[in-house]
């Protein structure tokens, strides 16, 4: 189990460098829903299945709406990828940032502290994030519905704003 959480929390820091050093807008949005994926693996890992469920959802339904925002407004013929001259060069340097900004908690490093939510007790009745759904439900429905609308109109929005003159949403500005 810890090497799975290591593996998303490793796949994490990467999509986080994968972000911040690339000057392409097609390769930060696939950046962004990598680091999106992650994080929603540790939240699995840690016993919330149902909240990276939405929250991944919230992620992709955003990452569209980015995506195609930035797919419009930014039409490369040949977009820099992230082995080439200076993405390389950052992304190498938030690499070394990265590993030097770990040393200080390299010693205190325990894999025994990372205890899921279901198992804190022995004999435990629910799962961990089975409270969590409930009050999703009969309090957070409102919002839930809310942000999926908010959703829905800035996607229509940003669609509408780089229509151009009857030429369609992917244009080169």
């Amino acid at each position: 189990m810890s090497f799975v959480v290591c593996l998303f929390l490793v796949g994490l820091v990467v999509g986080l460098v994968a972000v911040a050093s690339n000057p392409s807008p097609y390769f930060a949005a696939l950046g962004l829903v990598v680091v999106s994926g992650m994080g929603c693996g540790i939240l699995v890992s840690f016993g919330g299945p149902f909240l990276s469920l939405v929250l991944f959802l919230i992620y992709l339904g955003g990452m569209l709406v980015v995506f195609a925002y930035s797919a419009a407004l930014a039409a490369e013929p040949y977009p820099e990828g992230w082995l080439s001259g200076p993405v390389a060069v950052y992304t190498g340097m938030y690499l070394v940032v990265v590993m030097l900004g770990s040393l200080p908690f390299w010693g205190e490093w325990y894999e025994m502290s990372w205890v899921p939510a279901d198992e804190t007790g022995e004999f435990l009745l629910t799962r961990g994030d089975g409270s969590g759904v409930s009050l999703m439900y009969s309090f957070g429905g409102g919002a839930l519905v809310l942000s999926a609308w908010m959703l829905l109109l800035t996607l229509f929005v940003v669609l509408e704003l780089t229509r151009g003159l009857g030429r369609g949403t992917v244009r080169a500005v």
